[in-house]
This record gives C-alpha cells, structure tokens and sequence, in this order.
C-alpha cells in the first residue's frame, strides 16, 4: 500500500474545505502555486484526479477517499494528544490549527443543547469543527467521509459505522401573540394554514409540511415559506411577525412562557428522532465525543 505524504493531504482536505486554492494556501501559510504542486503530486501518486475544479469546486471519489483517510489521521494524531496530555500534562501539545475534528450537527440541536454537551471537550483542546445542515442530510457529511460523526434522524447505521439513539426532540408551532390575532385568531387550523408564510431553515427543510400533515392528517400540503438558515434566525424573524414557524419546544418554551410567543396549535407535538452516527474506530476522541453527545442528549431529549 502506497504512504501518502501528510502534508499533500492535509493540502487536499485544505482545497475541499475551504472550497478553493487561495483560502487553502491561507490556512496553511503556503503560496498557491505551492498548493497546487502538492495536489499535482498526490494526484500522481494515486494515478487519477482527486479534485473536479468547478464551481463549486468538489472532490472526486478518490479525492472523498483520501479525504476520509486525513480525517481518521487527524483522529489518530487527536487521540494522541490526548494521551500525552495525561501522561506530562504540562505539554503544549503540536497539535496544528488544520488539523480539525469535524461533525455535522444539525441547526436546531447546536441552538439548543448540542453546543453545551461540547463545551469541556473544546476547552480540553479539541480542535473542533462543527458543519450544520438540515436534521435529513447530516448523514451525507459522513456518508462522504468529510465528517467522523453526525446527529442525524437516519436511523440505519451507516457502513462501518456506529448508531446511538439520542432522544425526540419535540416540535411545536408558533407566532407572535399580534401575528396570531390578526392572521389567525383560532390558531393554526385546516383552512387557513395555506395563507401563513411559515420560516423554513432552507429549501430542503420540510419540518413545517411535516407537521401540517401530522396535525390535520393531510397526505400533501402546499405552504407559503420564506428561508431563514438559523434557529435563533427564524425564532427573531417570527418575534418580528413575519409569519410563523415549526421550531423546537426546548428553544421557544421560555420566549411562550413570557408572552412573546403563543403555540398555535396547542396539543399538537411534532417529535422528531435523532441518532449519533460515528466511525467504528477505536478513539478515545471519538469515544468521549459520543459519551458527551449522548448524556447531554438524554437529559435534553425524550
């Protein structure tokens, strides 16, 4: 089996990540052409292109491959330094600033309880990167191999992967109390849930149609959206009375509890599942991830 030269991959996941040349020269403190010397190099080593330059610029499958590869290197150097931290804890570590641990996690679990399960391990040192996207597709950061974990509600492990449950992260409707009195005096109901712009997170986001269907026992619904990509950018857009939206119960309960908000539909819940999804490595990273992830989703979650 071929050794791959460290640097040229920490190179090619600098390309990927930063999404170009330039930004990954600037975070490796290199020139361009240097950049691109290193790719060359690799690419000729592995005997294919690693990188489509397009717009946006991807990987290839050899390039997600080897991309997964310097993510399980940077684990390995991760776990090492966590290692020589116990054994001479006046270390400084030479862990680099590149060489980052990512997860996906999806928007609503970061604005409500992911970021505090997180909080001892980046205060130990974890170099930590963490990818948002919608609940539905996390899985696909690790699918590609550009993330070692992810909270996802795909509840199949994926291959040469590990699946805990974490909990129902619960969903409910709101408005501001003046948007509801105005544009919907008796709450969200059948007839007038067409004619509420309700703030979705992106155009793959289908919370809100989601919870329609459930609440009415509609097959299909046709819903009014405006995308707002933030938890807490949704909640101040509805605070705003631009509309409503389908937001976690853990998020809103307190803004509901003070008068700033009203549930539009009371005794209609929206649970949605969640699962941690990791490589089946052996990592004291990975492994302290996962714990920290899972008690603080326990005490969040149902």
């Amino acid at each position: 089996m071929s050794t791959f030269d460290p640097d040229a991959l920490e190179c090619l996941a600098a390309i990927v990540e930063e999404t170009g040349f330039e930004r990954a020269a600037q975070r490796l403190n290199i020139t361009q052409s240097a950049v691109s010397q290193r790719l060359r190099a690799l690419e000729a080593q592995v005997g294919t292109v690693l990188i489509v330059r397009s717009r946006p610029l991807k990987a290839t499958a050899a390039g997600l491959l080897l991309l997964k590869h310097t993510k399980q290197l940077r684990l390995l150097r991760a776990d090492l330094e966590r290692d020589l931290r116990e054994l001479a804890p006046s270390s400084t570590g030479g862990g680099r600033e590149e060489e980052r641990i990512s997860i996906a996690i999806n928007a609503d679990s970061i604005a409500t309880w992911a970021l505090g399960a997180l909080g001892d391990l980046v205060r130990q040192g974890l170099p930590l990167e963490i990818i948002t996207d919608d609940q539905d597709f996390t899985h696909e950061w690790l699918r590609s191999g550009q993330v070692l974990g992810c909270v996802t509600t795909l509840k199949q492990p994926l291959r040469r992967c590990k699946l805990v449950p974490l909990g129902a992260m619960d969903y409910i409707a709101v408005a501001s109390p003046a948007y509801a009195q105005t544009q919907a005096p008796q709450g969200l109901t059948p007839h007038n849930f067409s004619r509420i712009p309700f703030m979705a997170f992106n155009r793959k986001d289908d919370m809100q149609g989601g919870f329609v269907s459930k609440a009415f026992g509609l097959k299909r619904v046709a819903l009014s959206q405006m995308f707002v990509p933030s938890s807490e950018g949704q909640v101040r857009a509805v605070l705003a009375g631009w509309g409503a939206s389908v937001l976690p119960g853990l998020l809103v309960k307190d803004l509901i509890h003070a008068g700033q908000l009203v549930d539009l539909a009371p005794g209609h819940v929206l649970p949605i599942q969640l699962y941690w999804h990791c490589w089946n490595l052996e990592s004291d990273v990975l492994d302290a991830l996962s714990a920290a992830l899972t008690t603080a989703a326990a005490r969040a979650l149902h």
